[in-house]
């Protein structure tokens, strides 16, 4: 039976019968492979000294002394140091190499032969070394750590210093190899983390023998394995989105024909689905032909950030663009809002009514709103009297009120009461408009009978002015337009006499950040109260004397009973 330990071949365990035997059963065979396992630490044991106690050098230490010369880091060749009892108190430094580099700066020769513990007592605590050294030579199991704290004492004073640490056995001995982190190290390390930070991968490829080297960050931007391979940048625009062909020609013919360093932005389309936006810059280098040699370069994931002030006139041109796009859009939408919601208005005459509209927009471009108003005699001789506000402010909101106003329209000329009105109206907001929400109050006045049928939507009800009182007409059901697919509005009729006015507003007029509707209205009411001579006058007043502070559109219609 080989009598082997952690690997190793100590000797042979040689067992005789007087007679053949038949086979034995695991039981027996377990039991003597323990007894050659046994056999074999006590060679190892006993060879680790000559019959006078001092150590002996096995042969597996003189092997690992070449192997340690031969490597490019520094690396210590460890022998076991037992006690008088055969029990393992120290490693005894049988071997330095020449590349070794002592952290405390001792030269080779007062480390060579001494005990571990002895030239570096700080093992037993940084970070367990001499531990890790111990369980390596029990186990056979080698060890590897990166960045590892190595202590070093001069004279009294610790030094420490960062390494990466190899230990494993060969036999009855142990390597230990440590990687000191030189300057030039750290700076790479610091580049990497920087790289990694950045989001930017490097690359260089060789035009003449087509070799090219990525490194891993460039990997990962791509998404791809390191055995799939670099992209070539002459493949580039089949790695990329096919919107971003002519920035990604121009950038290669830059680069490639006319030798020139070149820059550009484009849209990667992964393996894995995913794409992200990078951004590539690179630059040629020629031979002393002239001829071009290499192309180095990087990329750099810019998805999550917003690079709008970087150093290309093709970036800054496409901020003023999009600048002179908005300010374009701005002047669009007040066109259209101005175009079908004039600030001012001729009254509107019917028989026994006279109607006055004040609209008033935001003070802001940026706050064009939705805000609208309709006052028109129907074909059958009836008034429609109507306002509304679409929730949002830009050319949405402008386009969504020009739909809903003309729908609104439209569909009065049925001879539909306004609950009916708005139950249609919020299938159109709904359905029609990518289902916008907004309020709407809607009123039909019959000039023969004097009466008003009404209906709301989410809307601030009405305020009547009779007299010298101003009150608010009473709320009825009806939720805002848009909000779901189906609704019923709840309609009310009432009785108007002559001199009596009817505020129909947006909330544009009232609301203030500061106080609640409830006291806006109320301060609505008391400038309402006293009653002037002629509608624009009453309607003026109001918007003279609104303490709103939202900087939103307003709309005021005005009904007097003549």
């Amino acid at each position: 039976m080989p009598a082997a330990a952690a690997g190793r071949i100590h000797g042979v365990l040689e067992i005789v019968w007087p007679a053949p035997l038949e086979p034995q059963p695991p039981q027996i065979a377990r039991q003597i492979e323990a007894l050659a396992e046994l056999c074999a630490h006590t060679l190892e044991t006993y060879a680790l000294h000559r019959p006078d106690g001092s150590p002996r050098i096995l042969p597996d230490a003189a092997e690992l002394t070449d192997l340690a010369d031969g490597l490019h880091d520094p690396a210590l060749v460890l022998v076991p140091h037992v006690d008088a009892g055969g029990e393992l108190v120290d490693f005894r430094i049988h071997h330095v190499n020449a590349r070794f580099q002592d952290p405390a700066g001792r030269p080779r020769g007062v480390v060579n032969g001494a005990l571990l513990l002895e030239a570096y007592p700080m093992a037993a605590g940084d970070g367990g070394l001499f531990e890790q050294v111990e369980r390596v030579h029990a186990t056979g199991e080698p060890f590897r750590a990166q960045r590892m704290r190595l202590t070093a004492l001069v004279g009294d004073v610790p030094l420490a210093a960062v390494a990466d640490i190899s230990v494993s056995r060969h036999g009855g001995s142990v390597l230990l190899i440590w990687r000191i982190e030189d300057e030039t190290a750290r700076l790479a390390h610091l580049l990497q983390h920087a790289q990694r930070l950045g989001r930017i991968g490097g690359f260089e490829e060789n035009l003449l023998t087509g070799e090219i080297t990525w490194n891993g960050q460039l990997y990962h931007l791509y998404g791809q394995p390191v055995s799939l391979g670099p992209v070539p940048l002459e493949d580039l625009p089949a790695h990329a989105h096919p919107d971003d062909a002519v920035a990604i020609g121009r950038f290669l013919r830059t680069l490639l024909h006319h030798h020139r360093p070149a820059a550009a932005a484009f849209r990667l389309q992964r393996p894995d689905g995913v794409t992200r936006h990078l951004r590539v810059a690179a630059e040629p280098v020629l031979d002393s032909d002239g001829r071009l040699h290499l192309v180095r370069g990087a990329y750099q994931d810019i998805s999550a950030h917003h690079w709008t002030e970087v150093a290309l006139a093709a970036t800054r041109d496409q901020l003023a663009h999009t600048e002179q796009q908005a300010s374009e859009r701005h002047r669009l939408t007040l066109q259209l809002q101005h175009a079908i919601m004039p600030p001012a208005q001729a009254p509107l005459e019917a028989p026994g009514l006279r109607v006055a509209v004040r609209y008033r927009p935001a003070e802001t471009e940026q706050l064009v709103g939705g805000d609208w108003y309709d006052a028109v005699v129907l074909p059958a001789g009836v008034v429609l009297l109507c306002v509304g506000d679409v929730a949002g402010h830009g050319i949405e909101a402008a386009t969504s009120m020009v739909v809903l106003r003309n729908a609104l329209r439209g569909l009065a000329v049925t001879g539909a009461g306004p609950g009916q009105l708005l139950s249609w109206l919020n299938m159109v907001a709904h359905h029609l408009t990518g289902a916008v929400t907004a309020t709407a109050v809607c009123g039909l006045y019959d000039p023969e009978r004097r009466s008003l049928r009404w209906a709301r939507a989410g809307h601030l009800p009405p305020v009547l002015v009779r007299g010298t009182e101003a009150t608010p007409l009473p709320l009825v059901k009806g939720m805002l337009l848009g909000a779901v697919s189906e609704a019923v509005y709840e309609e009310q009729e009432m009785q108007l006499a002559v001199d009596d006015t009817l505020l129909m507003y947006t909330d544009g007029l009232i609301e203030r950040r500061d106080r609640s509707v409830e006291e806006s209205l109320t301060h609505l009411l008391t400038t309402a109260r006293p009653l002037q001579p002629m509608l624009e006058q009453q309607l003026d007043r109001l918007l003279t004397h609104s303490r709103s502070d939202t900087d939103d559109d307003t709309c005021v219609v005005g009904i007097r009973v003549t």
